[in-house]
Formats: structure tokens, sequence, C-alpha cells
């Protein structure tokens, strides 16, 4: 039955975007002249809870961001944007993160993050927010915050029989004892060629690196392929679906967008399926807008685009 009010708990990074437009992606050591510049709120696990906020649902978002501007104004936008802020600490043992964004004409892009505070973000920290982990209809994490922490917030999500969606984004090998607690994996084609040794090329090679991680313990796999689209492969079995097709403006939070929608959708008591093709749509909205927090749509955004999209 699906809930009214769906409550999703987020572990992760939180950044300022640092982001230029340009006609193209410089190569190494070439100087090139960029067009906008934009400063705004980013960060995977930021992204996520701010997409499952706008869509209606309650956030907890757990993360650590330093003692600085940069901190503040993070704070401010997610109180803004709706995400509740009682698990988001600050510290003066490090600045807060930091990503530096390319964004080319076709809304292709590179970034180098400096993760600052996210890498301070411990056990206990997470601990503080087992009850409302534990009343949690899903537990989003990423690769963005010491792996010791990840695997500490899915025991209690497991523990508390809770939905447990992994980004693994930055892409790095993951223990067996992890990879066993994860309900949900959603790597695109490069963190999926990372954690199975399989290039992804097509529907074949992505099927395979799907089953390959379905093998290491994983119970779903989401491998998101951009514009091409996703294939789900699980419990419910295999099936591929088709990005929507729009003019892209910027693609840097479209896997942000999905996995964040992807939890919304299960907390509301979507089966897998359902959940993905909502996150497929909320993803297509993403890319059509700059920057990672402000291409997220609202409900109402979402629901229109979605009609439009079937006329």
């Amino acid at each position: 039955m699906e809930q009214e009010v769906p409550t999703i708990a987020v572990v992760g990074s939180s950044n300022m975007d640092l982001v230029v437009k340009s006609n193209r992606i410089p190569v190494t050591g070439e100087t090139i002249l960029g067009g906008d510049f934009i400063m705004v709120p980013g960060g995977k696990g930021a992204n996520q809870a701010v997409a499952a906020a706008k869509l209606g649902a309650r956030v907890f978002f757990i993360a650590k961001l330093g003692d600085d501007i940069f901190g503040s104004q993070s704070l401010n936008n997610f109180e803004k944007e709706g995400v509740n802020t009682k698990y988001v600490l600050q510290t003066k043992d490090a600045p807060s993160g930091v990503a530096l964004i390319m964004v080319d004409d076709d809304g292709n892009n590179v970034i180098v993050v400096a993760p600052g505070a996210n890498l301070k973000l411990k056990q206990e920290d997470v601990k503080e927010a087992e009850s409302d982990i534990a009343l949690s209809g899903a537990l989003v994490a990423q690769l963005e915050v010491p792996i010791e922490t990840i695997e500490f917030a899915a025991g209690l999500a497991n523990k508390s029989n809770v939905p447990f969606i992994l980004d693994p984004a930055p892409a790095q090998k993951l223990s067996q004892e992890l990879l066993n607690m994860v309900d949900v994996l959603t790597p695109n084609e490069t963190e999926a060629k990372i954690l199975t040794g399989i290039e992804v090329k097509d529907r074949n090679s992505a099927s395979a690196a799907a089953q390959k991680l379905l093998e290491c313990g994983v119970k779903n796999v989401i491998l998101t392929m951009g514009a091409t689209g996703y294939l789900s492969v699980g419990k419910e079995g295999k099936e591929f679906i088709a990005a929507r097709k729009v003019t892209a403006a910027d693609s840097t939070a479209a896997g942000d967008a999905f996995t964040g929608s992807l939890a919304v959708g299960l907390a509301k008591g979507q089966t897998l399926s359902q959940a993905a093709l909502f996150a497929n749509n909320v993803a297509a909205f993403s890319v059509t807008r700059m920057g990672a927090q402000p291409s997220m749509p609202t409900i109402e955004e979402i629901d229109k685009f979605i009609h439009e999209m079937e006329q």
C-alpha cells in the first residue's frame, strides 16, 4: 500500500559545486575561454536528498559539512528545499567539500571533487540517526564518504528490514559483506566496469555486468546508461527501458535524480519496476536544467512532464 508521505534516509556527501559552461571540454594542458559560471550546492548525497524532498518525501540527511561559508550556504539550502537537517553536522577539522565541474554544449561534464568534511562522517554520526533510519521506507548511500561508515549504515538498514539503495560512485571495489546488504545497486556503465571488469557497450554487455553483480550478492541491479536508458535485473526479472528523449543542458546530477526518486517510489510501496520507470522520468527532466539541486523537479513538475511525454 502506498504511503501518503514516504520517509527516506540519506547517508552521504555534500559539496559546493563550482560549474563552468564551455563549448567543449579542454584536453590536457589546454586553456580555453568558458561561458557562464554558477555556484550551487551539490554532492551526491545532498543531490539525492533534495531530489527526494522536492518530490514530496520526508527526508533525513546524515552528512558532515565544514564550519565555513559553503557549509552555511548548504544548510540554508537544505532547509529551503525541505530536507531535515537534524543529522547534518559541521566540523572545524576540515573544509566543506567542493566539486569543480565543466559542462560542454552537449551537456557532457567532467568533475573533480575535493571531499573535505565528507571524509569526517563517522559511524557514530550515523548511529545517532538509527531510530529514524529504522522508520524509513528506504536508506540511500553513495561512496563519497568513508566506506566503513556506509557499511555501518547498511547494517542498520538491514537490521530494520529497510531497503538499502547504494549508488556506487565514485566506484571502488566493495566488500562481500557490503554487497550482501545491498537491495538495489545503481551503477552507471563506468562504475559497472570497475565493479565487474566487464565493459558496458550495449544491452548484452550490460546484462552480463548486471548478472555478475547479482552473483556477487546484490539483490537487484539497475544499470543506468545515460541517454540510452537503463537495465533492471533482479527478483522481478529483467527489463530494458529506453531513456526519455530530451534536449540536455547539464547531465551532472542525472544519476542522483534517478537514485533519489527511485528511493521515493520504493518508499511509497511501488514495485522496483514502477519506481524505476518513475526515476527514469525524473532523471530525464533533470538534464534539461543547469545545476545539480536546482535541476531536481517538484512532484507537480514531474507529473506535468510525464503527461506531456505520454501525449
